[in-house]
C-alpha cells in the first residue's frame, strides 16, 4: 500500500508543476496534495510542516488569481484587455509555453487597443498584464518546487530505508 500512495505523490508532483504553467490546474495544490499521501504512507512530516505549508498554498493560490489582474489595473488595463489576454493565453498554450506568453501579450494589447487606448498605453497595460502573470507563475513553481523536493527527498529516504 506505501507503494501506490508513494506512485501517486510522485503523480500528484508532475500534475502540480504542470498546473503552475497550465491555465486551469492548480499546480501548489496539487504538490501540496503529494505531501499528504506520504503522509498517509508512512507519516514523514509534522502535522505544524503541514499546516505551514497548507498556508503558503492558499497564499500563493489566492495571490495566483489576484496578482496579474491587480498590476494590469495598476498600469491602466482595460476590462477588454484583461479578457482578451486570458483568451490569448488559452489560445496560446495549444502552440507552445512561448505561444501561451505570446497570446497573452497579443491579447492585452488588442484589448486595450479596442477599448480605445493609444498604442503606447496599449503596450504599458499589456506588458504590465505579463508581468503580473509570469509573476503568478513564478510563485507557483517556487512553491511547487518546494514541495516536490520535500517528496522527493522523502521518498528517497523511505526507499533507502527499506533496501
Amino acid at each position: 500500500m506505501d507503494y501506490f500512495l508513494i506512485i501517486i505523490a510522485l503523480l500528484l508532483c508532475i500534475t502540480g508543476i504542470a498546473g503552475c504553467i497550465l491555465p486551469g490546474l492548480p499546480g501548489p495544490p496539487f504538490s501540496y496534495l503529494a505531501l499528504w499521501f506520504l503522509q498517509w504512507a508512512f507519516h514523514p512530516f509534522s502535522i505544524r510542516f503541514l499546516v505551514i505549508w497548507l498556508i503558503i498554498v492558499i497564499v500563493v493560490s489566492v495571490l495566483d488569481y489576484y496578482l496579474p489582474i491587480w498590476t494590469a489595473k495598476r498600469f491602466g488595463a482595460t476590462r477588454q484587455g484583461i479578457i482578451l489576454s486570458i483568451v490569448g493565453m488559452l489560445v496560446g498554450i495549444f502552440f507552445t509555453p512561448v505561444g501561451m506568453i505570446g497570446g497573452l501579450i497579443a491579447g492585452a494589447i488588442l484589448g486595450d487597443l479596442i477599448a480605445g487606448r493609444s498604442l503606447s498605453e496599449a503596450f504599458s497595460s499589456g506588458g504590465a498584464t505579463v508581468f503580473g502573470t509570469l509573476l503568478s507563475i513564478g510563485l507557483k513553481l517556487i512553491v511547487s518546487g518546494i514541495l516536490v523536493f520535500y517528496t522527493i527527498v522523502e521518498v528517497i529516504a523511505f526507499l533507502i530505508q527499506k533496501f
